[in-house]
């Protein structure tokens, strides 16, 4: 498609980076690459000739998106999504009609699929200081479809329908270039998540609209290309997140709600995730907001 370029960003993807990259067809493609060490460089290279290939050091996923865009030539839409992802059918074209009917619209989200066709849900609100307790302490399951309750996943959203929300998992968005170019690129300071939810804010901030359509959809396996780097990373982002948007007070407030949360969820979980729960309670006992986000 003329209008649309795709940017991939890899680390150690070799089980799905064929079928993320095949699912694009002939779409202008470039694939950033952060320092993988599976063989994934010289496979695309040889199996996906016409794919841009560019090579850097692991800084992150919002700076690989970042440098994706500067490398693929100018277009009206740039496809965002995961080497563990791979779009169905003609979903691209989905998104970019959607895209394209909405003129107040940055960014079209895909139903999201895990691998065995069940629906992965994607759809976010913003975080805020009641939407984190919400779902940190468990408030969420008292009214799963409630926006009192359970806000920060979308009040049970049956994404079934199209909707304005407030944003959607970065695995896999269409993204309208020139709101990039009004709000800016993604903040390389998210090295992984909360870097989609940073950026949608901004567009939101900026007068954007972020929407959610049924009509396209994407295979994710979910959690693949972390790399383990999950319970801190994902600590880091929120405070990150607060601290940009919400200053030093209100992101503190954010990391003992946080680790208030993660005591009681280390106490009443066991095995390897209630071990992932005291660590990161205990991690986020180990300095303030910034010391925390600057490590």
């Amino acid at each position: 498609m003329d209008d649309v370029v795709a940017v991939v960003v890899t680390y150690n993807a070799m089980p799905w980076i064929e079928q993320c990259l095949a699912s694009l067809g002939d779409t202008k493609t470039v694939v950033v690459d952060n320092d993988s060490g599976d063989g994934t460089v010289p496979f695309v290279r040889d199996r996906f000739p016409d794919v841009h290939l560019v090579e850097q050091e692991n800084i992150g996923l919002a700076a690989g998106w970042k440098r994706g865009l500067e490398e693929v030539p100018p277009s009206r839409w740039a496809l965002i999504i995961n080497a563990d992802a791979w779009l169905v059918g003609d979903s691209l074209e989905h998104l970019v009609t959607v895209g394209n009917a909405h003129v107040d619209v940055a960014v079209v989200g895909p139903k999201l699929l895990n691998t065995d066709g069940s629906l992965q849900r994607s759809v976010r609100g913003f975080p805020t200081l009641w939407r984190l307790a919400t779902e940190y302490f468990y408030l969420r399951k008292l009214g799963p479809r409630t926006e009192l309750l359970n806000a920060f996943y979308g009040a049970g959203f049956d994404h079934a329908s199209e909707r304005v929300v407030d944003s959607v998992m970065g695995a896999c968005m269409l993204v309208r270039r020139g709101a990039v170019e009004e709000v800016g690129a993604p903040d390389p300071d998210f090295f992984l998540f909360s870097e989609e939810t940073d950026w949608m804010y901004r567009f939101s901030q900026a007068g954007w609209r972020t929407l959610f359509t049924p009509e396209a959809t994407c295979v994710h396996v979910g959690g693949a290309s972390h790399g383990g780097r999950l319970s801190r990373e994902n600590l880091r982002g929120l405070l990150r997140f607060f601290h940009k948007h919400h200053g030093d007070i209100e992101a503190e407030r954010a990391r003992k709600l946080l680790r208030a949360s993660l005591a009681l969820r280390g106490r009443l979980v066991r095995g390897q995730r209630g071990a992932m729960y005291r660590d990161g309670f205990r991690w986020l006992g180990t300095g303030d907001v910034r010391s925390l986000i600057e490590r």
